[in-house]
């Protein structure tokens, strides 16, 4: 059964950092790529960040680029979201996805980040 649990959210202050991590059981890790979205309080939820099996490439939403960074760690079967200067625009819950080789697709509970003085 594969698991994806997202952790390291909770309340930053505008300008502040923070990292996301999101470790996976019960598949090959390094066969799924990795995205990351997020879901505001009655909206959508809409794409943030992807990278590849390898982690050798990554892509981001215009909305995040030069702010955020996605990474993995293979041996550890976890990825990451460093979020650096966030907005209040950023609160909402982030949810870690996973991509197989057929894109099939498997998500995480998802986890709250409010970003508020």
């Amino acid at each position: 059964q594969v698991q994806l649990v997202e952790s390291g959210g909770g309340l930053v202050q505008p300008g502040g950092s923070l990292r996301l991590s999101c470790a996976a059981s019960g598949l090959t890790f390094s066969r799924y790529a990795m995205n990351w979205y997020r879901q505001a309080p009655g909206q959508g939820r809409e794409f943030v960040a992807a990278i590849t099996r390898a982690g050798d490439s990554s892509i981001y939403a215009d909305s995040v680029k030069g702010r955020f960074t996605i990474a993995r760690d293979n041996a550890e079967n976890t990825i990451y979201l460093q979020m650096n200067n966030v907005k209040a625009e950023g609160t909402g819950v982030y949810f870690c996805q996973a991509i197989g080789g057929g894109q099939e697709k498997c998500w995480g509970r998802g986890h709250q980040v409010t970003v508020s003085s």
